[in-house]
């Protein structure tokens, strides 16, 4: 695009700041020749595809979700078939992908899509985003792939790259702030229906390759021209939002019980909170609360097996668990216990679980980093 004045680029009533014309037209122009290609989800009209794969990239790289989003495809072919499933095999193919309420909100959503919608998803970003999971920015996505409506999307990677295009400095944190700059997004929106697949994926290809947090490339971005951030010479300065979550430490003490033909004793996590409706080892706050359980299990164990007593608790090494906003650390500690102790005497002490046997794990909903240790046969 030829070098303007920024006079020229932007001009607004009220000293709003409005992108000229020509601006979206430069985008889609750029997707076609630098954009990101070939990833199975692109150039789709299928709501349900798209839909999938926008709520698996939410706050998820790429190569990570490429895997992810075979699989669940090879089981789950269409909007029907995830409905009718089992959300324990639901949470199952998700393990590792994280932030698991995505998972219950997915499985949710197909069942209103099948039962309040006859199996087809609406077709405006309105109506898309009264379905559970859909957030507004993604409702937006998949009504411009599919139906090509002319509706922005804005997440954080698009906010970032607006803001900065704009030089829009207000507080993200602002609901009424994140209000206009969604409306200067608004117009900035390409006259063609037509165009808008290709320019809602510019959008995401600018904010993810180009337009980033720290290091932005400026230099290959097919705004530079126009852009307010890349004129002041402080991009790194957009967006502004002066509520920020902080990062927090935790530590738990996990108890891993095992029989002597390799079962596991696992507990499913409640909701809401991490790893909710996942299947993991019984947890505690202080190491104390562990082992005192621990013992009170091994004496159970000996009194109803007294030939068969359990060995002591043997310590393993803690590992650290980064979630968003939490460092997790995990000190794992090993108890096995002689086969055939009655499932109710474990509830009795550590509340609802069950043994699972190892060729049942690798089907099963586990974090990451359970299924990293255990022996998934």
């Amino acid at each position: 695009m030829p070098e303007r004045s920024l006079s020229q680029e932007f001009e607004g009533p009220s000293g709003v700041a409005e992108p000229a014309s020509g601006l979206a037209e430069a985008l889609v122009a750029w997707q076609r020749m630098h954009g990101r290609q070939g990833m199975p989800w692109q150039g789709l009209r299928d709501p349900y595809r798209v839909w999938l794969s926008e709520i698996m990239l939410q706050q998820t790289q790429v190569a990570t979700v490429r895997d992810y989003y075979t699989r669940f495809l090879a089981r789950f072919g269409d909007v029907a078939a995830l409905a009718a499933a089992d959300e324990a095999e639901v949470m199952g193919l998700w393990a590792g992908l994280g932030y698991y309420s995505r998972a219950r909100h997915l499985h949710r959503c197909a069942q209103q899509v099948v039962t309040e919608h006859g199996g087809a998803f609406p077709r405006s970003a309105a109506q898309l985003a009264t379905l559970p999971g859909i957030g507004p920015s993604t409702a937006a996505a998949i009504a411009a792939f599919c139906f090509d409506e002319r509706v922005s999307i804005l997440d954080g990677n698009v906010k970032r790259v607006m803001t900065r295009l704009l030089g829009f400095g207000e507080d993200l944190a602002v609901p009424r702030h994140e209000r206009a700059l969604l409306a200067q997004a608004q117009a900035l929106l390409p006259r063609a229906a037509a165009d808008m697949p290709t320019y809602t994926q510019a959008l995401m290809d600018l904010g993810a390759t180009v337009c980033l947090p720290r290091e932005p490339r400026c230099g290959a971005c097919p705004w530079r021209a126009a852009c307010r951030a890349h004129a002041q010479g402080r991009p790194q300065d957009y967006p502004q939002r002066s509520r920020r979550l902080r990062r927090q430490a935790r530590a738990s003490w996990c108890l891993w019980l095992t029989d002597a033909q390799g079962s596991v004793w696992l507990q499913q996590r409640p909701a809401p909170g991490i790893w909710a409706g996942l299947w993991a080892w019984p947890m505690f706050d202080d190491e104390s609360a562990c082992l005192s359980l621990a013992e009170a299990l091994c004496r159970d164990a000996a009194a109803a097996s007294p030939e068969a007593a359990p060995t002591e608790v043997q310590p393993l090494a803690g590992f650290l668990h980064v979630l968003t906003h939490l460092d997790w650390t995990l000190h794992p500690r090993r108890l096995r216990l002689p086969t055939g102790l009655p499932a109710e005497a474990l509830e009795a002490r550590l509340g609802p679980g069950r043994w699972w046997r190892q060729e049942q794990l690798a089907a099963l909903g586990l974090p990451a980093p359970l299924r990293k240790r255990l022996p998934l046969g």
